[in-house]
């Protein structure tokens, strides 16, 4: 049996959300995750930072999961959360395993399928000594980290977040 893997799961709600509905929406995924095959799920309490590409002043409420799994559960863990975010007020939501991020949100839901299969390629492929990992938008023919294909991408400074890095 594979070994389990540790996940950070980060919660950024939408503009009209508050801290206090943001933690039930923490609990409410973290209620539908403990429905799959997972050997862990845990709120983090902490005074994390703004997400990254905050404006300053901007209060952003954000929640946060630690998730302990098998590898053979990581493809419909993403789904159900993917699939978890339709309808709620949560903007984004970023997942951290072994140094590689995902984050998503902002693409479309063909984008945003291939953004998850480009990921979970890069977990599953850890680069070697010497090698440089591939970011999941690269991986998936996005760029400019938008989620949005070549040549639909708006001028630069829109404000968006980007859609996945390393």
């Amino acid at each position: 049996m594979a070994a389990a893997s540790s996940m950070r799961l980060v919660l950024c709600g939408a503009a009209d959300v508050d801290q206090e509905e943001l933690d039930e929406l923490t609990l409410q995924l973290r209620r539908r995750l403990l429905e799959l095959d997972l050997d862990d799920v845990r709120v983090e309490r902490s005074g994390a930072p703004a997400p990254e590409g905050a404006k300053p002043g901007d209060l952003i409420a954000v929640g946060a999961l630690a998730v302990s799994l098998a590898p053979a559960v990581l493809r419909p863990m993403l789904r159900l959360v993917e699939t978890w975010m339709q309808n709620r007020p949560v903007r984004t939501v970023k997942f951290d395993i072994d140094g590689r991020t995902l984050e998503l949100g902002h693409a479309s839901p063909e984008q945003q399928r291939r953004l998850v299969d480009a990921f979970l390629e890069g977990v599953r492929t850890r680069p070697g000594a010497g090698e440089t990992p591939t970011a999941p938008a690269e991986a998936a023919g996005i760029t400019g980290g938008t989620g949005e294909p070549e040549g639909s991408r708006e001028p630069e400074g829109t404000g968006e977040l980007p859609a996945a890095r390393n």
